[in-house]
């Protein structure tokens, strides 16, 4: 089980022997399953560990993370997080945190996260429930810019099996299978009940994600020869295309303009289209269509006057 779980993570090539890797680690079993298989395979490794201080047992993951570490004599910084009051969601608080101080840590290196196949599935799930559209689909990615998901294709239970099988001890955070978060509710109820209908679910799940993002490139492919690096588009050629095509130019100009992901703008294609040879609309996303002359281009939607 062991040489399988090393092999695997190691055709990812995201854990490269001799590269630099900062291995964000909770002290859960999935980030202690990671820092011990990026150790294994000999990359050259250091650790993040966030103390948010929310939690009775937080003092105790970051005590335990640092037991870990001086084991397998990897490099550890903490850092201790303070909540304002005014910070917003808490666990995009969290998120934005961790992310923000590990880019700080990480200089040149990869930024290793554990998720495994299981977050995949809980995760396409959750999205395909709070927003519609195939990017809801495409799951996580196995490499981000410099974030590195090297455990896409291992299982919780595989991780907890690594760990085990290796004498390394865990701890478990108990708001993972909270009903108070959205993705507790889709862990702890959602993904057992498909298990029920087939135990393959999970699998099937991430494996659909694969496909689409494989299927995600044509298309991109398909928008880059359709725009062939215009920032705009004429009205009566996007009225012309086929209907999904034109959505995903409509979403493509969108993103550009703002530099940010824009959702909303593909359903707003008729409306658009409906604006004639000139005006604007808001569409959503912080985008604003704008057709002058004929032509449809997409600018940042300006603010709202004091």
């Amino acid at each position: 089980m062991a040489d399988d779980v090393l092999e695997r993570v190691r055709a990812t090539g995201l854990l490269a022997a001799g590269g630099d890797v900062l291995v964000l680690l909770s002290g859960g079993r999935d980030s202690v399953c990671l820092l011990d298989v990026a150790v294994e395979l000999g990359a050259r490794v250091r650790a993040l560990h966030v103390n948010y201080g929310l939690r009775e047992g937080a003092d105790g993951d970051e005590a335990h993370c640092r037991e870990l570490c001086a084991r397998l004599s990897v490099q550890l910084a903490v850092h201790r997080a303070h909540r304002a009051a005014d910070a917003g969601n808490l666990q995009a608080w969290a998120r934005d945190v961790r992310y923000a101080q590990a880019a700080k840590e990480a200089g040149d290196a990869d930024i290793a996260v554990a998720h495994t196949a299981s977050d995949q599935a809980e995760t396409i799930l959750y999205r395909l429930a709070a927003s519609p559209g195939r990017r809801a689909l495409l799951g996580m990615e196995p490499r981000a810019g410099a974030i590195v998901r090297p455990l896409l294709a291992i299982t919780r239970e595989e991780t907890g099996r690594w760990c085990r099988a290796r004498g390394l001890a865990w701890r478990d955070d108990p708001t993972n299978e909270s009903d108070a978060y959205a993705r507790g509710r889709v862990r702890a109820r959602l993904l057992p009940a498909l298990e029920a209908v087939d135990p393959r679910a999970p699998a099937n799940v991430v494996r659909t994600a694969e496909l689409l993002r494989d299927e995600a490139a044509v298309l991109d492919d398909v928008v880059d020869t359709t725009l062939a690096g215009r920032d705009r588009v004429e009205r009566g050629r996007l009225a012309e295309m086929p209907v999904a095509l034109a959505r995903l130019v409509v979403r493509r100009l969108a993103e550009d303009a703002t530099g940010a992901l824009c959702a909303r703008a593909a359903a707003r294609l008729d409306d658009i289209l409906a604006l004639g040879d000139h005006g604007a609309l808001d569409v959503g996303d912080g985008a604003r269509a704008v057709v002058e002359g004929g032509v449809v281009r997409f600018e940042t939607t300006p603010p709202l006057p004091h």
